[in-house]
């Protein structure tokens, strides 16, 4: 609320925030002092007497004021006659520093009545001291109350959740300049944020004793510093820690809490470096090569990557990964006189590469990544070099270096007013507009009765065009306030990007209908997954929110093997999966996407039961579940033949007149094990749009039942055992006998008997005539005909 001429109350707060675009995540009252001290009172050890039953307990008398004196029995060492101590009566609920809150009941201890509790430091939230009770000044009065004796803090916290875009709103300051935007189109206000701190004042007669030079001025476009000399390292002011301590900030000392302090107000990451550690009194901003070893402040020696910016001294040894964390031999300590602040612009791009590269997710880093206000940078630096002079009692006594080689040209925008009502479907007054836009920071360059421009502030980083600007007209005045007109003209247009919606429908119907559960996986994943050479053709990911989260998927097997991985952890180990997606690829600098249809199963598909045998999931249970999905789709002559991948044990292709439809595959035991998955998976997929044009091909007649019957037959022959079902189909589907209206293999049988590579297979065959009853010598011409193919294709053997 320091940042307001008046306070606002938390409830209007919260609904501004949210109107604003600045999503409210989470609110709670703060408390430094958990319960504030509540209920707790002074009061005077009168007796101490050792407890009856135990060696290590007292029993004492306490006086609080109010009436009788309490027994209490106490277990500490150091309680003692005529000591002022705090006081937990009987009701009072006490807030330890570590654990659960208690609520003071009467007990007895050992046989002893005890009516409260005599309390230590880590007792009530004031420490972590547990040595004994906490004794008070002897002028304490009696009978007080304990939150009167401490500077207890209280605040309420606001947790915001801010898109990427949204760097400008990434400091408190940020924020309250929104606020007042809008207070000051809803409420006809004329409020700007207070502007809290000072700015130091530098002496230009004297150079700074610190030299800076920028080796790397795309990644350091601004680079400002101030020499500070003989400062008091000691701890910060209680306000501030209070205010650190509420945002979740641990207070070190003062240079530091300032630093995190102006960060979290402005925004800008400052970093403070020990100006007597820097050799040759001067700072280069450059890469160094890669491997080179650097000591961390947190004492891990770590091996730079050659995209890492560093902050070195006059020998080019690394004294800090700029914008992301400090070193061990160059950082403020207790025995440091004079510093030397850093207030700098890195590049988004580079500090995020060296955050993710060295898993440092500093809050310098997480600013620095989102872009800070570049022409900010000095400011904030006068400011935080003021505050240091005031706690820590340091001198500038040299001009401030603002190295700034190359500065930003800030954008300009021509916004017409027509624009902003056709973009938002409202019509804004001209006024209303400029006002809008003028407290948010935009300068005015020109202005007409049709238009106005404008030169965007360097803190929008997101604004570039004039539907930026649009947005932000609408964020301030509320979605809310978007007038719904009374009608709508539109003009119909036929559209086919969904021309394949019934037969996705139909097909889902089908699988949930079948036991599959439909999963919807993340299209970017691991690029761990895929070997270096099918890399080649990835499309990768430029700004990835995760090392794990890099590339989009070449094919759909990884994502889905994830999702099995993650319900088998959690004991769903019987499953039968689809999903609809997309795959994506990189070929001479040309993007494409294609939708797939995956399956996926593993476990057991069919449980036991008292007449039934438990069922594995197998090739022939998927080969089957395609059979149906091609019937009702409507595909006919799909021919399955064997091929090969490293990736795969089993790998088969279905092809319709060499167009590849469908694989149906099993992931080798090292696929799986990167998966961490120990079981057998079948998965197959569906290239959708082949699938798609085929199923197309297919014209959907009725006709009536026939009133005829149809006549069964059953021919077991021998043949090779390299002989595949597939073969058999295609042949048999090849005759010309329009009464055959299906075959189905019903037994498979293999021994040495039969002879060296031999099998007995037995199939099933169903004839029908539409127009009359079959006799037995049509069908017998029939089935000669089958076995006379099946003798001189595959060298059959019929078995009478």
């Amino acid at each position: 609320m320091d940042y307001f001429q008046q306070p606002i109350p938390h409830e209007k707060l919260n609904l501004i925030l949210n109107s604003i675009g600045l999503e409210v995540e989470g609110y709670e009252a703060y408390q430094e002092i958990k319960g504030n001290l509540e209920g707790l009172i002074t009061g005077e050890v009168l007796t101490v007497e050792k407890h009856p039953n135990a060696d290590r307990l007292s029993v004492t008398t306490v006086n609080t004021g109010s009436g009788d004196a309490l027994q209490i029995v106490c277990g500490a060492p150091n309680v003692a006659v005529g000591q002022k101590v705090i006081v937990a009566t009987v009701g009072t609920t006490i807030y330890p520093t570590a654990g659960e809150p208690i609520t003071m009941k009467a007990a007895k201890i050992r046989g002893v009545e005890s009516m409260g509790m005599i309390c230590a430091e880590d007792e009530i939230g004031l420490g972590t001291d547990h040595n004994g009770i906490k004794i008070l000044p002897g002028e304490t009065p009696v009978g007080i109350k304990v939150s009167s004796l401490f500077n207890t803090y209280e605040d309420h916290i606001i947790s915001v959740g801010l898109t990427p875009n949204r760097s400008d709103a990434m400091s408190h300051y940020g924020v309250a300049r929104d606020i007042c935007t809008w207070l000051n189109h809803h409420e006809g206000s004329a409020l700007k944020p207070i502007i809290k701190l000072k700015t130091a004042s530098s002496n230009a007669n004297h150079p700074c004793p610190i030299k800076v030079i920028i080796e790397n001025q795309h990644d350091c476009r601004r680079y400002a510093g101030a020499y500070i000399a003989d400062v008091t390292i000691t701890s910060s002011p209680i306000w501030m820690q209070q205010r650190l301590k509420a945002i979740g900030q641990r207070p070190i000392n003062s240079i530091v809490d300032i630093t995190n302090y102006i960060l979290h107000d402005t925004g800008q990451p400052l970093h403070a470096f020990d100006a007597d550690k820097i050799n040759g009194s001067t700072i280069r901003v450059k890469n160094l090569p890669k491997g080179t070893i650097f000591k961390s402040l947190d004492e891990k020696e770590r091996k730079l990557f050659d995209s890492d910016l560093m902050i070195c001294d006059g020998e080019h040894n690394p004294m800090c990964i700029g914008g992301v964390f400090g070193g061990f031999n160059s950082g403020v300590s207790s025995n440091t006189k004079n510093i030397f602040l850093e207030s700098a612009w890195f590049h988004p791009v580079s500090i995020r590469k060296s955050s993710f590269g060295h898993q440092l997710r500093t809050d310098a880093a997480m600013h620095f990544e989102k872009s800070v206000d570049i022409g900010e940078t000095l400011e904030v630096l006068k400011k935080a070099t003021q505050l240091i002079i005031e706690i820590a009692g340091g001198k500038l006594e040299s001009s401030i270096i603002d190295e700034y080689p190359l500065p930003v040209v800030q954008p300009t925008i021509k916004l017409e007013y027509k624009y902003v009502q056709k973009l938002s479907g409202k019509s804004y007054e001209s006024s209303i507009i400029k006002s809008i836009l003028l407290d948010m920071g935009f300068e005015k360059m020109d202005e007409t009765p049709e238009s106005i421009t404008l030169k965007v502030p360097t803190h929008k980083t997101d604004v570039h065009i004039q539907a930026d600007l649009v947005e932000e007209i609408m964020r301030i005045d509320g979605f809310d306030n978007i007038e719904i007109p009374s009608s709508i003209t539109i003009t119909p247009a036929a559209s086919n990007s969904m021309s394949d919606f019934s037969l996705r429908e139909k097909t889902s119907a089908l699988l949930n209908g079948m036991g599959f559960d439909e999963m919807l996986n993340n299209s970017i994943t691991n690029s761990k997954h895929y070997s270096a050479t099918e890399l080649n053709g990835a499309v990768k990911m430029l700004n990835n929110l995760s090392s794990e989260l890099d590339m989009l998927r070449l094919t759909m097997m990884e994502t889905g093997l994830e999702t099995i991985a993650r319900n088998i952890n959690h004991k769903n180990e019987h499953l039968k999966l689809f999903e609809f997606g997309k795959t994506y690829q990189l070929s001479n600098n040309n993007y494409t996407e294609e939708d797939h249809l995956a399956l996926f199963t593993t476990g057991v598909i069919q449980s036991a039961s008292w007449n039934n045998k438990e069922v594995d999931a197998d090739l022939y249970f998927l080969k089957g579940v395609l059979k149906s999905l091609e019937q009702q789709s409507g595909i006919s002559g799909l021919v399955y033949t064997i091929a090969s991948d490293e990736k795969y044990d089993v790998l088969l292709e279905g092809k319709v007149n060499n167009q590849l439809l469908v694989r149906i595959a099993k992931p080798t035991d090292q696929v799986l094990k990167n998966f961490d998955i120990k079981v057998t998976v079948w998965f197959a997929d569906i290239h959708w749009k082949n699938w798609v044009e085929n199923s197309k091909k297919h014209v959907l007649r009725y006709k009536e039942i026939s009133k005829f019957p149809a006549v069964q037959r059953d021919l077991s022959f021998v043949a090779s055992n390299q002989l595949t079902y597939g073969e058999i189909e295609k042949t048999l589907s090849s005759l010309s006998i329009p009464q055959l209206k299906g075959f189905r293999l019903f037994d498979v049988f293999k021994s040495e008997k039969l002879g060296n590579n031999k099998q007995s297979l037995a199939m099933n065959f169903t004839f029908m005539d539409e127009s009359k009853t079959m006799k037995d010598e049509e069908i017998e011409k029939m089935m000669q005909k089958i076995i006379l193919q099946l003798e001189k294709q595959f060298q059959a053997e019929i078995r009478k």
